[in-house]
């Protein structure tokens, strides 16, 4: 390449970036995300009441005043942080929620593990000895009753009983099932892992075809 492509090759690359830093929003996204890495960083070394704004700034390479635009203090980074994982959790789960829901619970599976590997620095914090275990509780207890309304729809006639076991075992052994991918670091897809989880899922709903103990 000569001298002149070259030249206008970078003048170019750095226009981009110039242009990118001048978007106000992209900006605010790129600042989110330095602060959100630092804070998951952290998080792994010490509980959350440790870590002061002077050092999540440092950690991120921005200043204190950049974060306080933002932020009010580290306890608000992490709330912001779990709300929007939340919120792209119960969408994932909506499809079985819905008036015309097609979906049984089984089949929203791999759309609540993409959302868990999009948000697997926060996951790995999570299962970590400092994470907000609070979160974790609120998230499945809400899911679980997410479920079971999915479940008496899908299977009227099923007991009571027999549809809180089903949710209760499905979800334990989800749980467990995403903590040791997080531990292995993820090696297999999330839509694998969400395959297996939905024909696990798949030969256990039987339970709920079942009245007195024998199959109908």
């Amino acid at each position: 390449m000569s001298d002149y492509g070259q030249k206008k090759r970078g003048n170019c690359e750095l226009s981009e970036k110039e242009s990118a830093m001048k978007n106000p929003e992209h900006r605010i996204q790129t600042t989110k995300k330095l602060l959100r890495d630092a804070l998951m960083s952290l998080l792994t070394e010490k509980p959350l009441r440790s870590i002061t704004v002077k050092e999540l700034c440092e950690h991120a390479g921005l200043n204190r005043g950049t974060f306080y635009a933002h932020y009010a203090d580290v306890y608000d980074l992490l709330e912001q942080i779990e709300a929007e994982m939340k919120a792209e959790y119960f969408a994932a789960l909506e499809p079985m929620l819905s008036a015309v829901a097609e979906l049984s619970p089984p089949k929203v599976t791999k759309k609540v593990f993409d959302c868990i590997e999009a948000n697997a620095d926060l996951c790995r914090v999570i299962i970590g000895p400092y994470g907000d275990r609070e979160f974790a509780r609120d998230l499945i207890k809400e899911s679980k009753i997410c479920s079971i309304r999915s479940c008496r729809r899908f299977f009227p006639n099923a007991e009571e009983w027999r549809i809180n076991t089903y949710v209760t075992f499905v979800y334990g052994g989800c749980y467990a099932l995403m903590e040791r991918w997080l531990r292995d670091g993820m090696v297999e897809k999330a839509a694998t892992v969400a395959d297996a989880a939905e024909k696990i899922m798949e030969n256990g709903v039987g339970f709920l075809r079942q009245e007195d103990g024998h199959a109908v």
